[in-house]
């Protein structure tokens, strides 16, 4: 699974340097910050409507698809503010064997 997420974040951080005119994600960094926020949310939503529509379905490809939207822009986010996969994963790996009460608990201190 992270060898997926590796190879993707290497291309993501090649397309930042391209001409905007030659890649989508090149064009994402070129308009800022903001434009990839809005696709983010824009993600996000249509997961949200996918799992809404998927909850009483046995196709889940929707939900699928919309989510693997969500962790692509996601990542262009991350990676237009110098972060990557590993950053997101090395946070996981520290919350393992955590309850969840007990991170939202140390989020205060």
């Amino acid at each position: 699974m992270s060898d997926t997420l590796s190879q993707l974040a290497a291309v993501l951080e090649q397309r930042k340097q391209a001409s905007a005119d030659s890649s989508y994600v090149a064009s994402l960094h070129a308009k800022g910050l903001n434009k990839i926020l809005e696709k983010v949310g824009e993600e996000c939503t249509e997961t949200l409507l996918a799992a809404k529509d998927c909850q009483h379905s046995e196709d889940k490809s929707d939900l699928v698809y919309e989510t693997a939207d969500l962790w692509f822009h996601s990542l262009v986010m991350l990676s237009h503010l110098g972060l990557g996969p590993d950053d997101i994963l090395n946070e996981l790996a520290r919350r393992f064997d955590l309850s969840g009460l007990e991170e939202k608990a140390s989020r205060s201190k």
